[in-house]
């Protein structure tokens, strides 16, 4: 994981601005993210394993914290994870021109450099704040923590979060989100399910996209779904493409549910949480 790949290494920015971690007295180095890498190389199996679970025990307070504050607001928080070039983005941009008016919306957008894709999603009429992760190869809870308190959200909104591009890291880290959506292309293979478990292990929903290019590809859709629950049975899945609009209406439907769902749970419990620095 983190401790062996190297990521973490350089710094990350959110809107611009540089992520200042604060560590608390006593607290050892091996706690914060960006010294994980520097620690690995001359570390033992059991060193590793054990900055392993540090690395997920501090992110899982970081996440806690996040889910808080989002049920306190009734707002419904998605983890959109897949490999690189899978249309995250496009379908983005198209769930957003599609909800508009309807829902109030904001994106966080992850990428290790540039903020083009958090230009094409306010291009698209939604507030959006781009994380930078450096040679980070995931977001963590804490970086959308310190995202969200810059949104400045609406109660009873949506939010959108865009991960790195990466089947691995992205799996294991919690953000304090309601789901992980998994995206996968037919322009990929049909074992991608197989090859990254934990990635579809994770998630509560698989979007297969981009199906309108099914009949010029040799792709096998009932099968890379059916690797795909193999790991997890009941993962839902919807076949979807931001091109032609195939699937919109089901995966737009899916996302109103939620956000149903989540002012309903507001109202049940409508404490108000405080994200933590």
């Amino acid at each position: 994981m983190c401790a062996t790949c190297g990521c973490g290494v350089g710094q990350t920015l959110i809107g611009g601005h540089a992520l200042k971690r604060r560590r608390k007295p006593g607290e050892p180095t091996h706690f914060r993210l960006h010294d994980a890498a520097a620690h690995a190389e001359e570390a033992t199996s059991s060193r590793i394993i054990k900055l392993e679970q540090d690395l997920l025990a501090k992110n899982n307070g970081y996440a806690d914290a996040n889910r808080r504050y989002l049920s306190g607001r009734g707002i419904f928080a998605l983890n959109l994870m897949s490999s690189p070039g899978s249309g995250k983005t496009t379908l983005l941009v198209k769930t957003i021109e599609a909800l508009h008016g309807q829902q109030p919306l904001a994106v966080i957008e992850g990428d290790q450099q540039t903020d083009n894709d958090a230009a094409r999603i306010r291009a698209a009429g939604a507030p959006a704040i781009q994380i930078n992760t450096g040679k980070g190869c995931h977001l963590d809870a804490h970086m959308v923590g310190r995202a969200m308190q810059q949104l400045d959200m609406q109660d009873h909104s949506l939010l959108l979060i865009e991960n790195v591009g990466n089947l691995v890291c992205p799996a294991s880290f919690d953000l304090g989100e309601a789901h992980k959506v998994v995206i996968l292309s037919v322009t990929e293979g049909e074992d991608k399910p197989l090859k990254y478990p934990d990635m579809f292990r994770a998630a509560g929903l698989m979007l297969l996209n981009k199906c309108d290019l099914l009949p010029h590809l040799d792709f096998d859709a009932d099968l890379a779904i059916e690797y795909a629950r193999r790991i997890n049975p009941r993962l839902q899945v919807i076949r979807i493409s931001a091109t032609s609009g195939a699937g919109m209406p089901e995966w737009l439907e899916w996302i109103k549910d939620g956000c149903r769902n989540a002012v309903a749970a507001k109202q049940r419990t409508p404490e108000l949480e405080v994200l933590p620095e």
